[in-house]
């Protein structure tokens, strides 16, 4: 057993404060905050923004309209979750707001404004059904285009407007697939008699959810109603319009066999129609090679990337043409990512290495118009948002990578020269720019209060908040975050956000508990971390170093350390120490657990215990949690008859017998991710050993244990956390 203490060093450094003077916490607000109070905090997103920006359409959603799910349900294409949201449509000049079906949320998708913004389309969940409706912005009224077809809307539909405005391309059911899929479900999970051969190209639960991909593209008239069959039932991808409207291309992505691997077992075509005859043409195959193709303005070619080499097609030739064989730009030799097309369609803007550089594509030069750091590591985070008509900027959202700095940037490419048009500790995203880059739209928070939508000209000269969506949190208590740096025993410097017990006293020291996942650096609201904040303890969410192969190390590695440096500050109580995670942080907390005993609590929310029979617990995720062992986030690199040793090692079942943290366990009984069966090895093999464990299964929940369950779960799911630290906390640690 490993006991990480204060007083154990592998090395000597001394940790580094980014901040070290804590901002205020007023004492103006009233009361706690609570998890009736974590349902109702009302989230945007910004959904779309018409061309001119003038409007914007965005959905908000609390964590009470995420729940009730039929979790039961998962891998049955035929069932749509009640994810319910509010629309709410903003004039971005006057700050004007109005809410459509004000009063009654329902699962909304695909929102898209007319190509002249007069009026915006979607599909809305109502009776059982999604339906297509389109908003007009200039009478307010709401309408429910009446589809003149037997076929009903596919719950994973397109929708795309025809420049021309009158009409939407979207993708139909066959009349007979629903009752077919839902039979093909039920044959699987009800039986009587369940066969799988591996004689079939496909897992069983894979050809059940492989059915979805059907889609029957179809053009819809918006004047009457009218459907218009273009393509026969088949696995479409991106239908995009050509400018004139007369063309539609598209991807296919046809599943051929399940595949344990990532990069197989998919055909990958794209297609372009002539509209006006239905002339369907195939002009590009990619095999089994996944592709992201990204089309110019006028939809007439392509670009993707490649091995590092970036390939054309255009429609005015017959061949596919490699840009970048010798991938050199100034001399210098680079594998390039595509990003986007110039705005004129004159070249292309890539990524490499060294930084971003544009393509001539008539020349074939290449350019580097923009270096990053020379340390990966020390790099800032970039993200190119826009690129103006005229092709002189771009605009780049920031994040710096050792402090909260962020925000937006505007890049002259001909003088190479960087203008920051906003960059502060806030935290900034859903960046939505306007063709003309005249209007910006994006969420913006302190960091510590929910994210508001904000409108700011391109200078940023004038920002104005456009909603106040939580008006009643003003008169709550909400907790104060704050980045520190520490090192890991390794000796690599990494971060983790620390958040202040509510009402907090710097002549005191206060619990902590620690939430672990991966990594974290940027800050926000988070419920989580507000609810233990209510209850006068520290929050902590450390970051750790993942290495492929021995994963299970980091946590102690990074976990432990990252707590002596709070502790070494005088912040914390080292005899009252918790930690807990979900998911794969719940995994982490139960192996942690068995290699040290610093912790007087743990939790483990829907967190595997066996990563062996992990493996195929979970039917309806077919292959996953093999990939995910192999070569995703368990990060095994190796199959389990390869390295048999590391399964073992990295399964906290093995060694429960060096468990002696008190442990409780949230798991939900139709938890399709990380079934309760794991968790349920786990309470048999402590309760064996003699140990303190308590196992609680909700049975109207899924992923996420009471949280991802009703709302009676979910209450329950946070006053059983609270109960479950405050015991042990209180009691004096052995």
């Amino acid at each position: 057993m490993l006991k990480l203490s204060r007083s154990f060093r592998i090395i000597n450094y001394m940790p580094t404060f980014l901040l070290t003077i804590l901002p205020s916490i007023s004492v103006a607000q009233q009361r706690s905050f609570t998890p009736e109070d974590a349902l109702n905090v009302r989230t945007p997103s910004i959904q779309d923004m018409s061309k001119d920006g003038g409007k914007v359409a965005l959905t908000v959603q609390t964590q009470g309209d995420r729940l009730n799910v039929d979790h039961g349900r998962y891998g049955d294409p035929t069932y749509v979750s009640p994810n319910k949201s509010e629309i709410l449509i903003i004039d971005t000049e006057s700050g004007s707001l109005y809410q459509l079906f004000e009063g009654n949320p329902a699962p909304v998708r695909n929102l898209r404004w007319s190509p002249d913004g007069s009026k915006l389309a979607f599909f809305r969940y109502t009776d059982g059904a999604f339906r297509l409706m389109v908003h007009h912005v200039k009478t307010g009224q709401i309408e429910e285009v009446t589809l003149n077809s037997e076929l009903s809307l596919a719950s994973n539909s397109p929708l795309e407007w025809n420049p021309n405005g009158k009409n939407i391309v979207v993708g139909l059911r066959s009349l007979d697939w629903e009752a077919e899929t839902r039979q093909a479900y039920l044959d699987l999970s009800d039986g009587p008699i369940v066969i799988q051969d591996s004689d079939n190209d496909f897992l069983a639960w894979d050809a059940v959810r492989k059915s979805s991909d059907e889609i029957i593209l179809s053009l819809v008239d918006l004047t009457d109603g009218s459907v218009q069959q273009v393509l026969p039932e088949q696995p479409v991808v991106s239908p995009q319009f050509s400018e004139d409207g007369n063309t539609l291309v598209y991807t296919t992505a046809t599943r051929l066999r399940t595949s344990y691997i990532r990069s197989e077992g998919t055909e990958y075509d794209i297609f372009k129609i002539d509209l006006s005859s239905l002339e369907n043409e195939h002009i590009h195959s990619s095999g089994e090679n996944r592709i992201n193709p990204i089309w110019n303005h006028p939809i007439d070619a392509f670009a993707y990337s490649d091995d590092g080499n970036i390939f054309l097609r255009s429609f005015m030739a017959d061949t596919l043409i490699n840009l970048t064989p010798s991938r050199t730009s100034d001399s210098k030799e680079y594998e390039f990512e595509m990003v986007r097309w110039h705005p004129l369609n004159t070249g292309l803007l890539l990524s490499s290495e060294a930084g971003y550089h544009v393509l001539d594509i008539q020349s074939g030069d290449i350019d580097l118009i923009y270096g990053f750091e020379q340390k990966e590591e020390e790099r800032p985070n970039l993200e190119i948002e826009s690129w103006t008509g005229d092709g002189n900027y771009l605009y780049m959202s920031y994040s710096a990578s050792d402090r909260w700095e962020r925000g937006l940037l505007r890049y002259n490419i001909e003088t190479q020269s960087t203008e920051d048009l906003v960059l502060d500790q806030n935290l900034y995203r859903n960046w939505t720019i306007s063709d003309d880059a005249s209007t910006i739209v994006y969420t913006r928070t302190n960091g510590d209060v929910p994210p508001e939508v904000w409108v700011s000209d391109n200078s940023f000269n004038n920002p104005r908040q456009l909603t106040e969506l939580n008006p009643w949190i003003k008169n709550v208590k909400l907790t104060k975050s704050e980045l520190i740096s520490y090192l890991n025993v390794d000796g690599k410097k990494l971060y983790g956000i620390l958040y202040y017990p509510i009402d907090y006293d710097p002549q005191k020291t206060y619990p902590l508990v620690a939430e672990i996942y991966e990594t974290f650096f940027d800050n926000g609201f988070n419920a989580n971390m507000n609810l233990l904040a209510s209850q006068g303890w520290f929050g902590f969410r450390p970051s750790v170093d993942l290495e492929i192969g021995f994963p299970g190390e980091a946590w102690v590695k990074g976990v432990t350390t990252a707590i002596n440096t709070v502790i070494d500050r005088g912040l914390v109580d080292e005899h009252k120490l918790g930690v807990h995670g979900t998911s794969y942080g719940g995994y982490a907390t139960n192996l942690l657990i068995t290699q040290t005993d610093r912790f007087a609590a743990a939790i483990n929310i829907s967190g595997k215990v066996n990563i062996i029979s992990f493996l195929g617990d979970s039917e309806k995720i077919t292959t996953r949690n093999y990939r995910a062992a192999e070569e995703g986030q368990d990060r095994i690199g190796a199959t389990l008859w390869e390295q048999p040793q590391k399964y073992i090692a990295h399964s906290a079942i093995m060694f429960a017998d060096r468990i002696d943290t008190p442990l409780l366990m949230l798991s939900g009984e139709d938890d399709w991710n990380v079934p309760e069966t794991n968790q349920r090895e786990m309470y048999y093999a402590l309760r064996r050993l003699g140990k303190k464990v308590t196992w609680v299964n909700y049975m109207r929940a899924g992923h996420g244990a009471g949280r991802a369950g009703t709302q009676e779960d979910f209450l329950d799911h946070w006053s059983r956390i609270f109960d479950w630290y405050e015991t042990y906390f209180s009691k004096e640690k052995q």
